[in-house]
């Protein structure tokens, strides 16, 4: 089972990500994650990182064609954050079809741009991995971890004005995959991200059930 995570900034892939993982065991390609390990030895990528930007299809694609040379993709994997834009989606299929492999489901995880931005612009993190919000998720100390007590922070990209500029670049570049896997077998499988957690991890269940 392979499978690909599309939405908008704040949808709750990530989220979704983990329960697909845990419920169905593939492997969980983030290349949000991906990039971070990167930027550490590529301050270009860093700075693009920082402000919401996206990083330039040769890198993301050298990123993934890397990753999917590995034997262990055999267990089946779940992209998300990849592709992004039309031209990945076209080297993505190449990379995939020249190992005899191919995606079964493509989830869409919909939400407009207030909800994206009422989620995202209430995120806090800590440099221990955790993550909170402040109205849906607060820690029990404002603004400190409850792990591990150190101040949590909010990531530059996490800021009101640059997931607004996200979102714009997502409309353009990322909106037309939509049309584009909806037109491939009927891959695409549209799930409303409005509903609560559970809900929207049901919706695509039903549709991993349904194939």
């Amino acid at each position: 089972m392979n499978y690909i995570l599309l939405g908008p900034p704040g949808a709750g892939k990530g989220t979704q990500a983990k329960n697909i993982v845990k419920s169905f065991n593939v492997l969980h390609f983030s290349m949000g994650d991906m990039l971070r390990k990167t930027k550490e030895f590529d301050e270009a990528i860093g700075k693009l990182l920082s402000v919401g930007r996206f990083v330039s299809d040769k890198i993301v694609i050298d990123v993934i064609k890397k990753r999917l040379e590995k034997d262990d993709i055999k267990k089946g994997f779940l992209l998300d954050g990849f592709p992004r834009n039309l031209k990945q989606a076209e080297q993505l299929d190449l990379m995939l079809g020249s190992k005899n492999l191919k995606i079964d489901k493509v989830f869409f995880i919909d939400i407009g741009i207030e909800e994206a931005i009422n989620r995202i612009s209430g995120r806090r993190v800590c440099d221990c991995g955790a993550s909170y919000h402040i109205a849906m998720l607060p820690p029990k100390k404002i603004e400190k971890c409850d792990y591990c007590g150190a101040g949590l922070v909010q990531r530059n990209d996490d800021k009101e004005s640059i997931v607004r500029d996200r979102f714009i670049v997502y409309k353009k570049q990322t909106e037309p995959l939509i049309e584009y896997y909806y037109k491939k077998e009927g891959l695409l499988a549209t799930v409303n991200g409005l509903r609560d957690e559970k809900d929207v991890f049901e919706q695509i269940c039903d549709y991993i059930y349904s194939k």
